[in-house]
C-alpha cells in the first residue's frame, strides 16, 4: 500500500514552523512525525503539502493510496486500523478525518459516500504550535518505547550519576562523562554520536538526538528534546529544538520551540510566565491576532533561520517568524514577522540577499548546501509574509 501524509487544517495553526516544512516534518518527542509513521507502518511515505514546498517534499501517488492526517501521531491500534482500510472507508476522530482510502482515478473525495469508522481511543494530536512542547513528554515516552523495544543500551560510563538507569538508553557512539541523569520522571534517550559534556544535569523525559551536544554544565528539565546536530547550554525547561540550532551559552529557554538553523546569542532569556499569572496568548497567523492558548506557561516560538544577539530578552508568548534577526536592548514585540531586522526600537526588512548570504555560511559549516530549492522556499515565505512587515518598509 502507498501511504501519503497530508497537512490537513492544522497547517495554519502550526505556523511559523510550517512555512518551511510540511506538518509531517515537525519534530515532537524523539522523532519527526514522518519518522514515527514510517517506523510504525514499516513503509516509506510521501507528502501532500503546499505547492511551493512540493519540490522538496513531493507526493508519489499510486493506483491505491491511504491518505493520513499528519497532525495525528501514530500508535499500534491506529496503525492496525489504517492497514486494514478498504475502498471507500475512512477513519474519523470526532469531526476530524484521520485516514482514508483513495484511488488515483478519483477526481474528488466525497466522505458522504464513505463508510465512516470512528476511532474512540486517545490519540496525540499536534494542532497548535504549543502542542509541540506541551505534548512532548507523552511523545518522548512513546518514541522511547518504539526505538528501544527488544534492544540493549550501550553501557553508561561509571563516572555518571544515574537515577533509574533502566530508563536511560544510550545509542552507539554517544559520549557522556561526569553527568547526572535522573530518569525517574521519564525516559532519557541519548542518540547516536551525541555528547553530554561534564557537569550537565538532566531530568527526564529528555531526548538528545544524533550528533547533538549538551555543553558543559547544562541544566535540562524535561520534557525536552534537542534535535540532531544542535548544541545547547545554560538552562532549558520543557522545550523542543528541531535540529541544527544552537543555544550554546548561558540563559534560559522555557516552554518554547525553535525551528532549524536558529541561533540564540549568549545570555538570551525568555519569559514563560506572565507577571500576573494570566493565560498566555500567542500570535495566530490565520486570524491575524493574538489567540488564547489555555496555558499559563508558554515561551518562545521561533521559525527556521531566525537568530538573536547576546542578552536578548523575549517576553512571554513571543512568536518569531522565519529568517528574522533580533538584537539590541529591551523586549522586542510579541510578534516578529519573518525577514525582520531589528529589536525593541523597531524593525526594517531583512532583505533576502543578505539573509541568503548568512544561511549559506551557516549551513556550509555543517557541510550542507544552501540549495536553489531552499532559496525558492524562503523567497516564497518572504512574499507570503510581506503583509505583516508593511508598517516597517
Amino acid at each position: 500500500m502507498n501511504y501519503i501524509l497530508f497537512d490537513g487544517p492544522s497547517r495554519n495553526n502550526l505556523l511559523p514552523f510550517t512555512f518551511t516544512r510540511p506538518v509531517a516534518e515537525i519534530r515532537v518527542g524523539i522523532l519527526t512525525i514522518r519518522e514515527k509513521w514510517e517506523k510504525h507502518l514499516e513503509a516509506t511515505t510521501t507528502t501532500l503539502t503546499e505547492e511551493y514546498l512540493s519540490e522538496r517534499y513531493p507526493m508519489v501517488e499510486m493506483d491505491l493510496n491511504v491518505m493520513i492526517n499528519a497532525s495525528y501521531l501514530p500508535n499500534k491500534e491506529l496503525v492496525d486500523r489504517i492497514k486494514s482500510l478498504e475502498e471507500n472507508q475512512a477513519i474519523f476522530k470526532d469531526e476530524d478525518v484521520i485516514a482514508f482510502y483513495s484511488k488515483d482515478t478519483q477526481d474528488e473525495v466525497n466522505f458522504e459516500t464513505y463508510e465512516a469508522i470512528e476511532f474512540d481511543n486517545d490519540l496525540i494530536k499536534i494542532a497548535h504550535t504549543w502542542d509541540i512542547f506541551s505534548k512532548n513528554g507523552d511523545a518522548i515516552q512513546e518514541d522511547f518505547e518504539l526505538l528501544t523495544h527488544n534492544r540493549t543500551s550501550q553501557p553508561i560510563p561509571n563516572s555518571n550519576n544515574c537515577i533509574n538507569a533502566e530508563n536511560i538508553f544510550v545509542e552507539e557512539g554517544a559520549k557522556l562523562e561526569f553527568t547526572t541523569l535522573n530518569a525517574s520522571s521519564g525516559p532519557i534517550y541519548i542518540g547516536k554520536d551525541a555528547e553530554i559534556m561534564e557537569g550537565s544535569l538532566v531530568r527526564g523525559p529528555f531526548a538528545l538526538c544524533e550528533y547533538a551536544t549538551l555543553k558543559l554544565g547544562a541544566k535540562i528539565y524535561g520534557p525536552t528534546t534537542v534535535g540532531p546536530h544542535s548544541k545547547v547550554g545554560g538552562e532549558v525547561n520543557n522545550s523542543v529544538i528541531f535540529g541544527f540550532s544552537n543555544k550554546g551559552h548561558d540563559g534560559f529557554l522555557g516552554n518554547s520551540v525553535l525551528g532549524e538553523w536558529c541561533n540564540l546569542g549568549a545570555d538570551t532569556n525568555n519569559s514563560n510566565l506572565k507577571n500576573n499569572y494570566a493565560e498566555v496568548r500567542l500570535w495566530n497567523y490565520e486570524t491575524q491576532g493574538f489567540a488564547k492558548t489555555g496555558l499559563q506557561f508558554c515561551g518562545l516560538m521561533m521559525g527556521d533561520h531566525s537568530k538573536c544577539g547576546i542578552n536578548t530578552m523575549f517576553n512571554t508568548g513571543t512568536v518569531v517568524g522565519v529568517s528574522a534577526n533580533i538584537f539590541g536592548s529591551g523586549f522586542p514585540r510579541n510578534f516578529v514577522p519573518s525577514f525582520s531586522w531589528g529589536g525593541s526600537s523597531g524593525f526594517t526588512t531583512y532583505l533576502t540577499k543578505k539573509a541568503f548570504e548568512v544561511a549559506e555560511v551557516v549551513m556550509s559549516r555543517r557541510a550542507i548546501e544552501f540549495s536553489d530549492v531552499d532559496k525558492a522556499i524562503l523567497e516564497h515565505v518572504f512574499e507570503e509574509t510581506k503583509q505583516w512587515r508593511k508598517k516597517d518598509e
